[in-house]
């Protein structure tokens, strides 16, 4: 079973092209700019989001809180009070499942794209998925924070039957890596040479912050991809305050639209396949 947040019928910006976009459940990363962080933790049934839902949709029964998507307005109040970063609305649902929801949205999209939370997590549940999409001659693509290793059991696995990975680049240095997601990044680092040495990374995602140093990243990036640099795409992403937990919104704030364009610029020097600007 995967456990599944979101599916997105249509989505231009999870991948190149119109996809598919698949938001699963859970983090190993806790951002300080997350704009999903309902996606961080599992529902541990409190039950607090069942009396504050206008529509009645969510009910308690045995310990357990559910979710009626007939009933739903989506109007995320649940999501708005709970207070473990959680969703009462995941759904646990087979590849076969979600291929059948891919089908109906086929002759629009070019492939699948898997997010979340953070979807390598569920590695090995996504095998089929991907081998089922590929089967149907869609693309499929991860996107990940890199936090795990890509090189070895499921997740390499996984990689195999994929057609590559939209890694996240958070911060460069380990001290502002921590500060913004609470883990280490030297992970992260090995399989941004890893991906690119096996010709399956798609796309870096930088989001720029005014207080990180990012054109520190941006030109260590393009440094640990070498003769690579060439075959990736980078999106710059300008922080954006929609969705982030209040106690964050006010912290952070992104850089001037003059300091973005140098990055863009600067981008564009390194030779990078492709400059996206967000």
């Amino acid at each position: 079973m995967l456990y599944v947040n979101k599916l997105i019928p249509m989505s231009v910006v999870d991948g190149p092209g119109n996809r598919f976009a698949i938001f699963l459940q859970t983090c190993n990363f806790n951002c300080m700019y997350c704009h999903n962080p309902e996606t961080i933790h599992r529902c541990i049934d409190c039950g607090v989001c069942v009396p504050a839902c206008p529509a009645g949709a969510l009910k308690k029964e045995d310990g357990k809180v559910l979710w009626d998507p007939a009933t739903c307005v989506d109007c995320d109040t649940c999501l708005s009070v709970c207070p473990h970063g959680a969703s009462p609305k995941v759904r646990e649902m087979e590849a076969e499942a979600i291929l059948k929801e891919v089908d109906k949205a086929r002759p629009f999209i070019e492939g699948i794209s898997v997010s979340g939370g953070e979807s390598t997590l569920q590695a090995r549940e996504l095998i089929p998925l991907f081998e089922g999409a590929k089967a149907r001659g869609l693309t499929a693509l991860i996107d990940s924070n890199g936090g795990l290793d890509f090189s070895t059991g499921d997740l390499n696995a996984l990689l195999e039957v994929s057609d590559g990975v939209m890694l996240d680049i958070k911060a460069w240095e380990r001290d502002d890596h921590l500060r913004l997601t609470g883990r280490d990044n030297a992970i992260v680092k090995d399989n941004l040479r890893y991906l690119a040495e096996c010709g399956k990374l798609e796309e870096v995602r930088m989001v720029l912050l005014d207080s990180q140093d990012n054109e520190h990243t941006l030109r260590e990036v393009a440094n640990v991809l070498g003769e690579h640099v060439s075959e990736v795409a980078i999106k710059l992403i300008s922080y954006r305050s929609f969705g982030v937990r209040d106690e964050y919104v006010d912290r952070l704030r992104a850089p001037e639209r003059e300091e973005k364009e140098k990055l863009l610029d600067l981008a564009r020097e390194l030779n990078f396949r492709e400059v996206i600007d967000i």
